[in-house]
């Protein structure tokens, strides 16, 4: 039940982090929040159900929201080096 509590906070955090911050690099945190978040109540209610695919598929969504966040890091100093702008209202100003 702890767990349970110990997620929803996470989820809380990552969403109030989401919608309140304009840092690209503290969005990206939010968003990695999030999927710990998800990824810890599949392990919890598969525990609780006493079957291991949960654990399985948060073997799974950990590898790939590592690959995601190294992607998005990338695109983050990638943004940074030729345009010198981390907030993100500012990037969406840039599209035409």
């Amino acid at each position: 039940m702890d767990y349970i509590i110990l997620s929803v906070t996470l989820l809380a955090i990552g969403i109030y982090g989401l919608v309140t911050k304009h840092d690209l690099i503290k969005v990206l945190i939010s968003i990695e929040l999030i999927t710990i978040a998800a990824s810890m109540n599949f392990v919890v209610f598969a525990s609780l159900m006493n079957d291991s695919l949960g654990q399985t598929f948060m073997i799974l969504a950990l590898s790939v929201d590592s690959c995601m966040t190294a992607v998005a890091l990338a695109l983050a100093v990638v943004v940074y080096r030729k345009l010198k702008i981390l907030d993100v209202t500012e990037l969406s100003e840039l599209k035409e």
